[in-house]
């Protein structure tokens, strides 16, 4: 490397440079930088890189940056880490690290996918053991192409920073830009402030904290007087308590470093006269005081920054303001938009992409006039007029503080700026006007580096009065819903759960494969679920199912008063009216988007009754079994068909004729066609129904569908999103409680959902206990810590001496042993009718046959493995005695009878017979 060819690159007589010069055709670094803006001040040279310790020449401030190439033997790769970590153990200054690494850290960051591996785990522990993680990636998420053709991508390089490398250079992003020769893409890490609009109010829980709070509210209240409905009142003092609030926070509660300066000032002040003279009692009184300020303030600030940052899960108290704040940050910097592409068009200019963001979502909320089929045709379930006079009773304050009690008080608030902790803590013992119904759009990323509008979720924060309103008619419908919906759809009805969907899925693949039987499974994805949805058609589908007139209206004010502003960067825009679409973020819409859907199945139903559908018979040994047709989970659907391209035409008609009266659109494009078994024209049915061919095991609602019984490789995504949670998550940020909070509440809770209803391999188990460990301890990949107490006296309860960490090998086997208990108790849910027509019931009804055959894709036989582990911990009510055995179960004592009398159990005739056999006294119940 010669200054002339590094000259040649800009900068000129200004720049300066090192390198590590390459070996043969790779591994070269070269730093060069601009000495008018930073000072060298050190450098260390190793094999695979290069560190340069710099000094601003602006404000004098030091930092580190490390040019990495790593190595592509995996047998040097050790070598590279060590290096990495005596850079690490050398400074303490704040730390960027960039370059090729030659390795990526998940599967997602490789085209070809694939599992987690032993040198992804290890890149990832090092980079948690060395405190660094990544920046959001902008403009694409790979850096590599190569292979035949090109078609291999990967994200082979990166930026990794310290979070004080972040806090000194605020706001940092990194960007892939075109690639002209080589065949890795240029990455740009560009540094900066957010520059934010005017931010809207928002009501600080904190002030909850200042003495006599709810006593100047009241005062403010009363203060406030206008005149006309009751509903424009009540809007109109909260558009001036607003006012009042932040007047008042800014003159009387001031900024919280000053008051927190000022009570530590005060401290100080009285710890030095200490030094040369004894303090007087009102002197320590005063100095005493000056300390519980100091804590008030302390603790008010903790609470401001945990309800911007949403980690709702640590409790304020602990002493976590310092996380909060970098985590609230982090959330900002990711929702960030510098630039965004929306209808294929890219926006910089911040006026610019508002407007465009407006005017797009102001066009997905806007239905074309046009003619919609009608429904009076189908059969839909409905409510009885009892049911739905109930429905539109007055609502009583007991109901409003219930819904009160049940929203998040720390949510984020909509345009009125108010959150549920201010109407709790303020709380004493028709019709609205239409600005309660104001709502705010926030745009949160589908992915990581999304940059067009298309990978953005709209989500809607509503004012609180109307949330409040929408609580009460949501916990009124939803006791009702179980009367209109059928038993295919699972989401938001009492007693059914997201889990029954997962296994009755699973279940009928197993039946499948092991009939020898070809057959397909249609997965298919609804296009802007929620914003297509029609109101004249939901409200005729309500009509239909029974609800009155009263009740109507209700919906239709809820849904159609609706005017929404868009949050881009903080700051609102737009101001425009909907026609179409529900909101995600209001409590009613989950009900109202299942209801819309029961068309859909009502319409799948009538096909399976008219021949064009046959859907999939889940069934066992004895030849009996269960119809299984589809599948619904608010807008995952599942459809079973034969490989038949007639039916594939029928579904197709089906879909458009479903469009043409809802408004919800099939996204072909993300949607499967799933063959199952031996299905040899799936290509050809594919182009039928004009999606593309998926293949098992396959993913359904986030958990395996017709994986291998004890596979690893399907607990990845979980140990997956442990590593990225870990990588928000920085251990010198949290408290050892916060800590231990965290793994308890969180990452202990994480694999449930996985757990709820698949065996959880040990090998899966010690990696995620090794995880936790390491966070609650420190050390990991590159430095060991001790770790002070066993790690399952840590799993134990704390009135044992434990930390009440959760065992994951127990808690397995106690979610797993929870569905033999729904089965003894569920007497009409569909997946009980479902486990029973395929494997058999035992006598009594307590629990299926013992399964004997090979464990498939099916999952029954893992948790029927469970039953005698439940068994032995249960004991019976005996009721009329036809479900409990007299001399095996325990009814009358701590064990059975059997056990208690061995001697007469040897005599008896009748070792199988049940109490109602036996007992001669009369009893009432089912046992």
């Amino acid at each position: 490397m010669t200054t002339g060819l590094v000259r040649s690159l800009g900068v000129g007589r200004f720049l300066d440079w090192r390198a590590v010069n390459s070996r043969g055709a790779a591994g070269g670094i070269l730093v060069f930088w601009d000495n008018r803006m930073v000072e060298l001040v050190d450098l260390e040279k190793g094999k695979f890189s290069i560190s340069c310790r710099f000094k601003n020449c602006g404000d004098g401030s030091k930092w580190v940056f490390t040019g990495v190439y790593g190595p592509v033997c995996s047998r040097e790769r050790e070598g590279f880490w060590e290096e990495l970590g005596a850079i690490k153990g050398l400074w303490g200054d704040p730390w960027c690290v960039g370059g090729d690494f030659n390795m990526v850290r998940f599967p997602e960051e490789r085209s070809r996918g694939g599992g987690l591996t032993a040198p992804m785990r290890r890149f990832s522990e090092v980079v948690e053991d060395l405190e660094l993680r990544d920046i959001p990636l902008k403009g694409g998420p790979f850096t590599w192409r190569g292979g035949v053709n090109n078609q291999s991508h990967s994200r082979l390089d990166r930026f990794l920073v310290t979070d004080n490398w972040d806090c000194l250079f605020n706001g940092a992003v990194q960007g892939v830009l075109p690639r002209p020769i080589s065949d890795h893409c240029p990455l740009l890490l560009e540094g900066g402030g957010l520059i934010r609009g005017p931010i809207p109010f928002r009501f600080e829980n904190m002030w909850l904290e200042e003495e006599g709070f709810k006593d100047k509210m009241k005062m403010w209240w009363g203060n406030l007087k206008f005149t006309g409905t009751s509903s424009f009142i009540l809007d109109s003092k909260l558009r001036a308590l607003k006012d009042i609030l932040k007047n008042w926070n800014k003159e009387v509660f001031g900024l919280i470093e000053n008051k927190k300066g000022e009570a530590l000032n005060q401290i100080m002040y009285w710890d030095e006269k200490e030094k040369s003279a004894a303090l007087s009692l009102e002197e320590c009184e005063a100095r005493k005081e000056a300390r519980e300020s100091y804590k008030s303030w302390v603790l008010r600030e903790e609470i401001s920054w945990r309800q911007k940052s949403r980690e709702l899960w640590l409790k304020e108290g602990d002493n976590n303001t310092r996380f909060f704040h970098r985590m609230a940050n982090a959330h900002s910097r990711r929702n960030w938009l510098s630039k965004l592409k929306v209808d294929g068009c890219w926006h910089s200019e911040q006026i610019n992409l508002k407007n465009s963001v407006v005017g797009a979502f102001q066009k997905l909320y806007s239905e074309e006039e046009g003619w919609r089929p009608s429904i009076e045709g189908l059969s839909l379930l409905s409510i009885n007029r009892s049911e739905a006079e109930r429905m539109e009773i007055p609502f009583t304050e007991e109901e409003v503080f219930a819904a009160l009690s049940d929203l998040g008080k720390d949510k984020a608030p909509g345009p009125d700026g108010f959150t549920m902790a201010f109407w709790s803590f303020c709380w004493d013992r028709g019709r609205f006007v239409k600005s309660l119904n104001a709502t705010f759009l926030v745009l949160v990323p589908k992915k990581g580096g999304a940059e067009d509008l298309k990978d953005f979720r709209p989500i809607s924060l509503v004012g609180s009065l109307y949330k409040l309103l929408a609580k009460v008619l949501a916990n009124r419908i939803k006791k009702v819903m179980g009367k209109v919906i059928s038993e295919s759809q699972n989401a938001f009805v009492e007693g059914r759960q997201i889990l029954d969907a997962v296994l009755i899925a699973n279940e009928a693949v197993d039946s499948r494969l092991k009939s020898n039987q070809g057959g397909v499974l249609c997965k298919l994805d609804i296009e802007k679920a929620y914003d297509h949805v029609s109101w004249k058609f939901l409200l005729a589908v309500l009509k239909k199912m029974g609800f009155g007139e009263r009740w109507l209206k209700w919906i239709e004010w809820c849904i159609s008063t609706v005017k929404f502003s868009v949050l881009i960067n903080g700051s609102p825009s737009g101001f425009f009216q909907s026609s179409r679409g529900l909101r995600q973020g209001d409590p009613l819409s989950p009900y109202l988007f299942v209801i819309a859907m029961e068309v859909f199945s009502c319409l799948l139903r009538r096909a399976i009754d008219g021949g064009f559908l046959s859907g999939w018979m889940a069934r066992g040994r004895s030849g009996e079994g269960v119809m299984i047709s589809h599948l619904l989970f608010a807008d995952d659907t599942l459809v079973f068909c034969e490989e038949s391209q007639d039916q594939m035409t029928y579904l197709s008609w089906l879909l458009m004729w479903f469009e043409a009266v809802s408004g919800l659109k099939i996204n072909l494009e993300k949607s499967e066609l799933i063959p199952v078994g031996r299905v040899h024209n799936i290509e050809d049915l594919a182009l039928e129904l004009g999606c593309r061919v998926g293949g098992l095991p396959s993913c359904y609602l986030g958990l395996p569908l017709g994986a291998s019984f004890k596979s690893e490789a399907v607990w990845d995504v979980v140990e997956e999103r442990f590593r990225k949670r870990m990588a928000m998550w920085k251990r010198q940020y949290i408290s050892k409680g916060g800590r231990l909070t965290l793994i308890r509440s969180t990452l202990s809770s994480m694999p449930i959902y996985f757990m709820s209803l698949f065996y959880l391999p040990r090998k899966v188990r010690l990696r995620l206990e090794k995880i936790q460990r390491d966070f609650l301890w420190g050390g990991g990949a590159i430095v060991e810590k001790p770790h002070l107490v066993r790690w399952n006296l840590v799993c134990m309860e704390k009135r044992k001496g434990g930390l009440g960490v959760r065992n994951l090998a127990l808690m397995n086997r106690a979610l797993l042993s929870k569905w033999n208990w729904h089965f003894a108790n569920d007497k009409e849910a569909f997946w009980k009718k479902v486990i029973s027509q395929k494997y058999g019931v035992e006598e009594g009804d307590w629990c299926t046959r013992a399964v004997s055959e090979r464990y498939g894709v099916g999952l029954w036989k893992a948790i029927r493995n469970e039953w005698l582990f439940l068994k032995s911990r249960l004991a019976y009510q005996v009721g009329n005695g036809r479900r409990v055995k007299f001399w095996k179960d325990k009814w009358c004592s701590d064990e059975p009878l059997c056990e208690s009398f061995p001697s007469l159990y040897s005599m008896s005739l009748t070792k199988d017979a049940w109490v109602s056999e036996v007992w001669n006294s009369e009893s009432e119940g089912e046992g």
